[in-house]
């Protein structure tokens, strides 16, 4: 008979922890050492032959190096953290992971048990005793608070399982010092016999046949992506069913790069921060096939009606791994709750078995997809002068387009530079697009850049930040010169939170920028150096400011062979700043701008909510 356990004795709480996860498959830990967590760092270097640890220079770091290592390999890795602050800092990057539904293990250190409510270094009490965990229950899918150690190979057991099956998201130990070092007699489960290896969910036969009905009606399909498809790996199922129903496919933020923007039948991406051929294709449709996504705010322009999207009239099918999602924004004529690869290929089946194809390159459809798409792009070749110093951040895109091959990963954070990417930035390889979502993190490129070439040292990594972006996480740059990944972060250095400053701009007028504009003193603008900085930290750095110098700098950046940065001191001028505003996105107006406020009144009212 198999055993289904390794039966352990005399073995610590942290012992039982690294033996798992080794045992898992996680080939890293990322975090920082502290007296909370000594136990656990110990036992990390007493199997440091096979399991490496990572030292990062802000717990919040780690956990985005996490997301970038898992967006690239879809390989979980853990974090860990001492006590208190250490612990606390690890929140906005596990929110970022789990608005956008990525895996990360995290251990953060604790009082010991015996010593809970004495208000012991870092310890938080004076609600309730040893109470910062409770600010993990809102950002993760499971969180445990570990009393003993021979909890431990249930608590790895269950945390893997949480992780990784069904919704994907972050998941939360806490480990009092005591449990850590404490010594127990226990069985430890083999993870590989016993886990559950997240099975896929078939969606309902009736389901299916309702939405192939559905969709083989369609005249003017949809098919909406969200980062489910990607999560899923659902590419080549993705590309047959568009190609079957001559569907315009339509990406949101986080599904970018699931279809391929040389195909034909690529409409770019609608919502607020849209194009005008994903926008007028979402609003026309008869039908649209959601795939995997939230119809969150900026993806549908606030659900103003007929700007993005008219459902109804508009029918929907709604697919998602996630019942929560599904009639939460808009109601679909069909809801399934399943896997998108399975669905896919049984709407596939679907529409096969009735003989159904469309030569969708004949269709009149076809013709305005091409149309629409042509429009746009004209519109941004006529928007973008490729001879403005200091240049847009649209020649700055279009320079690395140019430099780095499809394979290459592009890595970025909120913020002007990101919106653009969703706009104009054509990627043909899945997965090579790693950006924050739902909850819009700065700072998150930088550390996951470095987690993706770690995943993937054969193939660049170039992270593209705003400078004020960068300077959140900028120390992670010796995290990425002591780890030898020589990633590529081209700042797009223009003085401000220019994001935030063009809103100002454009919602209360051109005076009323305040808090954004990076000043000294005496209210010039001011920047740090960070091409020097770079060099400081020992990487390749320099800054160039005419679009002519782009090229040629990203080239040196590369032929470094260690991380660089190329500083490009990009245009403030708005609209030059950022780029078209082609949606629509709910920012309420103060009622002491009355013309302006009246305005907002009557766009609001075209809210369906």
């Amino acid at each position: 008979m198999i055993s289904m356990s390794d039966s352990r004795e005399g073995c610590t709480g942290s012992e039982i922890i690294v033996d798992h996860l080794i045992k898992e498959g996680v080939p890293c830990i990322a975090g920082i050492p502290g007296h909370g967590n000594l136990a656990l760092v110990d036992a990390i270097y007493k199997r440091k032959g096979e399991i490496q640890f990572i030292q990062v220079k802000q717990e919040m770091s780690a956990v985005h190096l996490a997301e970038g290592y898992y967006r690239v390999s879809g390989v979980p890795l853990a974090v860990i953290t001492s006590i208190g602050p250490g612990a606390a800092n690890t929140v906005i990057g596990i929110a970022s992971a789990y608005a956008d539904s990525k895996p990360v293990l995290v251990f953060t250190g604790d009082t010991h048990v015996h010593m809970r409510g004495k208000g012991v270094l870092q310890e938080i009490e004076r609600g309730a005793d040893s109470s910062l965990n409770a600010i993990f229950d809102p950002v993760v899918k499971r969180s445990w608070n570990v009393a003993q150690a021979r909890q431990l190979p249930s608590v790895m057991h269950r945390a893997f399982n949480y992780m990784l099956t069904g919704r994907k998201g972050p998941v939360h130990v806490n480990l009092p010092f005591d449990v850590q070092s404490d010594e127990v007699s226990c069985e430890i489960p083999f993870p590989a016999q016993e886990k559950t290896s997240s099975p896929l969910v078939y969606p309902e036969p009736a389901k299916i046949h309702a939405a192939v009905e559905l969709l083989a009606g369609a005249t003017r399909p949809v098919i909406l992506i969200g980062g489910g498809v990607i999560e899923a790996g659902a590419f080549d199922g993705l590309k047959k069913v568009a190609e079957l129903l001559g569907a315009a496919v339509i990406n949101t933020m986080m599904g970018i790069s699931a279809f391929p923007a040389n195909h034909p039948l690529y409409a770019w991406c609608g919502g607020s921060k849209g194009t005008t051929v994903g926008n007028n294709l979402a609003r026309k449709a008869d039908v649209i096939l959601a795939l995997g996504t939230r119809f969150a705010d900026e993806s549908t322009s606030s659900y103003k009606e007929g700007v993005t999207y008219s459902i109804p009239p508009t029918k929907l099918v709604h697919v998602d791994i996630d019942g929560h999602e599904i009639g939460k924004n808009y109601h679909p004529s069909v809801g399934i709750i399943g896997d998108i690869t399975p669905t896919l290929e049984a709407i596939a089946d679907g529409l096969e078995q009735r003989g159904f194809k469309v030569d969708f390159k004949e269709s009149e459809y076809f013709k305005e997809i091409q149309s629409e798409r042509e429009a746009w792009l004209q519109s941004l070749n006529n928007f973008v002068d490729m001879n403005k110093n200091p240049p847009m951040i649209s020649a700055v895109l279009r320079k690395v387009r140019k430099v780095f091959n499809e394979n290459t990963y592009i890595v970025t954070s909120s913020g002007n530079v990101q919106a653009q990417v969703l706009q104009e930035f054509p990627f043909t390889v899945p997965r090579t697009c790693i950006t924050t979502g739902g909850f819009s993190t700065m700072g998150f490129s930088l550390p996951a850049a470095i987690g993706a070439k770690l995943a993937s040292p054969e193939n660049h990594v170039v992270a593209l930040v705003g400078d004020g972006d960068f300077m959140m996480t900028m120390a992670e740059l010796s995290t990425a010169v002591q780890l030898g990944t020589d990633i590529i972060t081209v700042i797009l250095n223009n003085k401000s939170w220019m994001a935030i400053r063009d809103l100002q701009v454009a919602a209360y007028g051109p005076t009323r920028a305040l808090g954004t504009d990076f000043t000294d003193h005496d209210g010039k603008l001011y920047t740090p150096d960070f091409a020097g900085i770079a060099r400081g930290f020992g990487c390749h750095g320099e800054r160039v400011s005419r679009v002519a110098d782009i090229e040629p700098a990203l080239r040196r950046a590369i032929d470094a062979g260690k991380p660089a940065v190329v500083e490009i001191m990009v245009n403030r001028e708005y609209p030059y700043s950022g780029s078209p505003a082609v949606g629509w996105w709910d920012v309420p107006i103060p009622a002491y701008f009355e013309k302006k406020r009246d305005q907002y009144e009557q766009e609001m009212k075209g809210e369906r909510l």
